[in-house]
């Protein structure tokens, strides 16, 4: 326990609270012993912490990027990719059915950093929990909020392209380096034969909404997000 509470950096008050959100349905003598019902509570609490971040966080956007957003943080793809960031499957109390199993499956990963958000609600009350969350949600956070806030400039991108141009956007590939299994590309947007400032992506896409993010700057005369290099 005091090796899995350095890891979390968090120090339960209650630590058997800390063992109820480790154990697995299968590894517990009972289903009430089990983390479900923190995961239950965990759930909503995440809910909660980011919904008020993003909120905070980006008051120019609308409810429907709002929305997208959250639906991207609080995933269980999510959820279980920071259990695997922080190391906690090795702490995980399972039954017999998973011995051997060298990694547990993304589901259960998932449940056990709900589990844990309630965990930490229940020992020491909201705050704890949104620090905590934060802390490690924070990154996924911003990422999240990048992405979309990419893939809504190419759609106002081609909104403002087919009502003043009556033109489609198109992102041709300028240059690409790189071995095949790790290339970098350059993109640029053009509508109605104008070519506007290019960019370097770690891949198709990231050029794509990089170029249309730089093409609605100069249209806009805003400084460009991805100066040319």
């Amino acid at each position: 326990m005091d090796e899995c509470q350095a890891l979390i950096g968090y120090a339960f008050l209650r630590r058997e609270l800390l063992k109820a959100a480790l154990t697995h349905t299968s590894g517990a003598n009972t289903r009430g012993a089990s983390n479900e019902r923190m995961e239950f509570l965990g759930d909503s609490v995440l809910g909660l912490v980011v919904c008020e971040a993003l909120f905070l966080r980006y008051a120019d956007y609308q409810e429907g990027d709002l929305t997208k957003i959250k639906s991207v943080i609080v995933s269980r793809k999510t959820c279980a990719k920071i259990t695997k960031s922080i190391g906690l499957e090795r702490f995980l109390i399972l039954g017999k059915a998973f011995a051997g199993v060298v990694e547990p499956p993304a589901n259960i990963l998932a449940d056990v950093f709900e589990a844990l958000i309630g965990a930490v609600f229940l020992d020491g009350g909201y705050d704890a929990a949104k620090d905590w969350i934060l802390r490690w949600i924070g990154p996924e956070i911003d990422e999240a909020a990048k992405e979309a806030m990419g893939n809504n400039a190419k759609s106002q991108l081609q909104t403002y392209a087919q009502k003043e141009f009556c033109d489609t956007p198109r992102y041709p590939v300028l240059d690409e380096q790189g071995p095949d299994h790790d290339k970098c590309f350059k993109v640029a947007a053009e509508i109605g034969g104008h070519t506007y400032t290019a960019v370097w992506g770690r891949n198709k896409k990231e050029a794509e909404l990089r170029a249309a993010q730089n093409a609605i700057a100069e249209m806009t005369g805003q400084p460009l997000p991805y100066p040319a290099t």
